[in-house]
């Protein structure tokens, strides 16, 4: 089954393996994709289907150096150049829309003063161009601030479908801004979008429901990471989860969206699979950051009607022909860790293909 045609949308994939989005942050510091990052995808155009890694859809939004936007008009043709290369090969590619919330600090967003729900930093050190620094306390969001920051993900995402990717996927996952509402310890507004699970949610729903008037419930994805304890997220309460991700679910399955994508340890336990219920749709899952997924445990989870498709990182990044290898059960290339968070082609454009 994992080799088998999926509908999703209003694509035909020809395969269930799914890239995953990953950042690799080859896009320099105008956050301009170039011919480097259009190679990379095109080269892995024979996946079902490539979601891009996490673009911002502000400057503010904005988590790493050298991660790419879908703002400016240059973002936008580097972008083009890049779903046109995938589609030549016959490729398709969702964009990933990445708010990074909290995750980043002001020497990366050009100055700009950091936003979350809350005013609450995470308690680490982030990565700066002037070195390692701790994250600061970031600016809590106005009620009357939120409708701007839907139309900075309502724009990017119209931005992503102008420069030619077949539908977007927003991230609600990894702890960036749509996760620290979903969460109770990012989230400790007094408001309407905070306090209890419906609360939480609100705001996640939201802005599904306005992505989805701007560009079509068909060309939009959503990725969720439920007890996913990553970048200052605490989810620790089983039943609170719980009611969180079932109200989010819920209120975002009438809508018929192109998939939901979940990033779970526990991809065929109850919390997946009742959410997968829930959701009624085409419905994606990942192992996680801390697993790499083998050929045959990807196969199980379709074969078991436990996903309709999986979403693959590291065996993508050094195998461009990913789904050709498992399908003929072909010896992989190994990834490189060092080279993930470089910027050259190595370790991004050279891995080879097999070569028979």
């Amino acid at each position: 089954m994992l080799f088998s045609p999926l509908s999703l949308g209003e694509l035909e994939l020809p395969n269930r393996l799914v890239m995953a989005p990953l950042t690799r942050l080859r896009a320099g510091e105008a956050g301009v994709p170039g011919p480097l990052v259009a190679e990379h995808y095109r080269q892995r155009a024979s996946l079902g289907l490539i979601v891009s890694e996490g673009t911002f859809p502000t400057p503010v939004g904005r988590s790493y150096a050298g991660q790419p936007g879908i703002v400016t008009e240059e973002q936008v043709a580097g972008w083009k150049k890049v779903t046109d290369a995938v589609h030549a090969e016959g490729g398709r590619m969702f964009a990933q829309i990445m708010h990074g919330g909290r995750v980043s600090h002001p020497d990366i967003t050009g100055g700009l003063e950091l936003v979350a729900p809350s005013a609450v930093a995470i308690d680490g050190i982030v990565r700066t161009p002037q070195g390692k620094q701790p994250y600061p306390v970031p600016h809590a969001l106005t009620t009357d601030e939120l409708p701007m920051v839907i139309q900075e993900f309502v724009n990017a995402s119209l931005n992503a479908i102008e420069a030619g990717f077949d539908g977007v996927e927003l991230h609600s996952a990894n702890g960036y801004l749509l996760h620290e509402f979903l969460a109770p310890n990012s989230n400790v507004r007094d408001d309407s979008y905070g306090g209890s699970p419906e609360n939480r949610a609100r705001f996640v729903i939201e802005t599904v429901n306005a992505v989805v008037a701007a560009v079509g419930a068909n060309r939009v994805g959503i990725r969720i990471s439920p007890e996913h304890n990553v970048q200052g997220i605490a989810e620790t309460d089983a039943a609170d989860v719980r009611a969180t991700y079932e109200v989010l679910v819920d209120s975002i399955a009438p809508l018929n969206l192109a998939y939901l994508s979940i990033l779970h340890h526990e991809p065929a336990g109850d919390l997946v699979q009742d959410l997968r219920v829930r959701f009624g749709g085409t419905f994606l899952v990942n192992t996680g950051f801390g697993v790499i997924t083998t050929r045959d445990e990807a196969a199980a989870l379709v074969d078991d009607g436990h996903a309709d498709a999986v979403v693959v990182g590291r065996p993508a990044i050094a195998n461009p022909d990913l789904a050709r290898r498992w399908k003929e059960s072909l010896p992989l290339n190994e990834p490189d860790p060092s080279t993930f968070y470089a910027d050259g082609a190595e370790g991004y454009t050279d891995y080879p293909a097999y070569q028979n």
